[in-house]
């Protein structure tokens, strides 16, 4: 039972160093996509050009995107979980 809790701690940190790495990523790439389609048909100064970055950085915190960045933790779980079963159970 030792065992399993250290497998569980040490991929809860390893899935934790993924999850905060591939959000960060994604925001980025997001951010790159605002920032170029604001210098494709600039609307306005530099202070609006902010504000429309962040309203739709704000929009990308709500989407379906963001939330299945949360599968990092999921997938990993259930197959960890699956395995453990089918291999005692089965």
């Amino acid at each position: 039972m030792l065992a399993f809790g250290k497998l569980a701690v040490f991929l809860f940190l390893a899935l934790t160093v993924v999850f905060l790495s591939v959000s960060a990523y994604s925001r980025s790439v997001r951010r790159e996509r605002l920032e170029e389609e604001w210098d494709a048909d600039p609307k306005g100064d530099a202070p609006a050009r902010e504000a429309f970055i962040e309203e739709g950085l704000r929009d990308y915190d709500r989407g379906l995107r963001r939330r299945l960045i949360w599968l990092v933790y999921i997938v990993p779980a259930l197959l960890i979980l699956a395995l453990v079963y089918f291999t005692n159970y089965s």
